[in-house]
């Protein structure tokens, strides 16, 4: 199998870290999208929205992160995709939850208050932060009360639905999100940060 990714993309982190934990073999090609690789006609034959991450597996293609990180996860038994319908039908709720409202609140303020830097692209735009920080605060407080009962987000154990929320956490620190109310969040995510499969995907951006 072949991943094309970007690695400071965490997208593209959602789908390597699950092949990383399971340690899945997976053959990885780096498509820089700061030079517009992901536009180029053979990555569009691949993925025509020119986005990463994008799967290969022989001649099957699969693009989207939710569904790439749910097919790495059958290829062997696990616990991050349990063989259960109504755990799967809880992990598929939170990574809905993740790609619809958590992740444009984390990423919009981690790319205003981050992102922008280091791509020189100006300083961070008031009126965006506050609308991302406004929703950042409903999401988190969601999911706050959540971990208030839960160790993890589903069965109390790690599976997809953990990878999924906490990647959109990678520049939080850096970014100045705004945690610090959040305790429930900050130690769950403490968790994330000791697994072996999480250090080894992060980004150096």
């Amino acid at each position: 199998m072949k991943l094309y990714y970007f690695p400071p993309s965490p997208n593209s982190r959602k789908a390597h870290i699950v092949a990383v934990y399971l340690e899945l073999p997976l053959e990885l090609k780096f498509v820089d999208i700061q030079k517009g690789e992901q536009y180029t006609p053979e990555f569009l034959q691949l993925n025509p929205t020119g986005r990463t991450p994008v799967l290969q597996d022989g001649n099957w293609v699969i693009w989207e992160s939710a569904a790439i990180m749910q097919y790495l996860a059958s290829q062997v038994p696990n616990s991050l995709w349990p063989d259960n319908v109504k755990i799967r039908t809880e992990i598929t709720r939170w990574q809905s939850w993740e790609l619809v409202h958590w992740g444009p609140a984390c990423q919009s303020l981690q790319y205003e208050k981050f992102v922008k830097q280091i791509l020189q692209e100006g300083d961070p735009d008031p009126q965006i932060v506050e609308r991302a920080t406004k929703a950042f605060h409903k999401e988190a407080t969601v999911l706050n009360n959540h971990l208030a009962k839960h160790k993890f987000l589903v069965n109390n154990t790690l599976t997809l639905a953990d990878f999924a929320v906490a990647c959109d956490l990678t520049y939080a620190v850096p970014a100045g999100v705004p945690l610090e109310t959040y305790s429930n969040i900050r130690n769950w995510y403490a968790l994330i940060e000791q697994l072996p499969a999480w250090q080894k995907t992060a980004s150096q951006a």
